[in-house]
């Protein structure tokens, strides 16, 4: 934990290479399903109490379990190798360095001042809700069996839920920055939604991109979970460290919603 002067704050930077990363010490990168691979060095989710074997179901959330049972930190954040919190939204650029461009540790603590998270610009999709984007490019039924998990076993959350299905925007990609025990509190939550989806959902014939699932419901349960907690928001521009084809982007999203072509890859 932190001093009296200087609370502790841990972001974890999920990756499943070696990357560029950021210098100063709050950032703390992970490697993501990283049982039997390559050790750079970094923060590894396959040791203490873990669950690094669902990372191909689960994507990055394997490091934010790790550091849920693991870490003893005043502030808990999850960041991604290639998407990072920044001062002000910026597009890549060549030869642009992560330190240039990410917030800093007082500029984090500053923020949270008088807020209870740090969550991303929130992404609007304007003709789609989120349930019908995820139905759309995804599987519906992957939030339809959610749904009725949550009324099952977490029915306080249901109207919560309900809502967010039904918003034109949402806090997405799993990035946030928290009190860890507000940070605990979500995981104990979530990954008890996430075990009984898993015990739901027939994955031995989904593809290696349709299996990370759970990865992408976890980002509107976030949403939902904010929602209900009541918690008090700061959104936050972030940071793209790659070049992003937006021109295929919008076109696999428009074959989705209009003709009917699921998405098979990350744009």
């Amino acid at each position: 934990m932190g001093s009296e002067l200087q609370p502790s704050v841990a972001v974890l930077v999920a990756t499943h290479k070696a990357c560029e990363t950021p210098t100063e010490s709050m950032y703390r990168p992970i490697r993501v399903g990283a049982g039997g691979q390559e050790d750079f060095g970094y923060l590894r989710d396959d040791e203490g109490d873990n669950i690094s074997d669902l990372n191909p179901y689960y994507s990055e959330l394997t490091g934010l379990y790790w550091a849920w049972k693991n870490m003893d930190v005043d502030y808990l954040g999850l960041v991604h190798y290639r998407r990072y919190f920044a001062p002000k939204a910026q597009a890549y650029r060549e030869g642009i360095s992560v330190d240039e461009v990410i917030l800093t540790q007082d500029q984090v603590l500053g923020l949270l001042k008088d807020k209870d998270i740090l969550l991303p610009k929130k992404r609007k999709y304007y003709i789609e809700t989120l349930y019908s984007h995820y139905a759309n490019t995804l599987d519906g039924t992957h939030l339809d069996i959610t749904r009725e998990i949550i009324a099952s076993h977490y029915p306080e959350y249901l109207e919560s839920f309900d809502q967010v299905m039904k918003q034109r925007s949402g806090y997405m990609f799993n990035m946030y920055i928290m009190d860890k025990s507000k940070s605990d509190a979500y995981c104990e939550w979530l990954f008890g939604v996430l075990d009984h989806l898993r015990e739901q959902v027939d994955t031995s014939r989904l593809t290696p991109f349709e299996a990370r699932l759970f990865g992408r419901v976890s980002e509107l349960l976030l949403n939902v979970w904010v929602l209900k907690q009541n918690l008090r928001v700061q959104e936050v521009p972030f940071v793209y460290m790659d070049k992003v084809d937006f021109v295929a982007k919008i076109k696999g999203f428009l074959a989705a919603k209009f003709l009917g072509k699921k998405y098979d890859k990350s744009f």
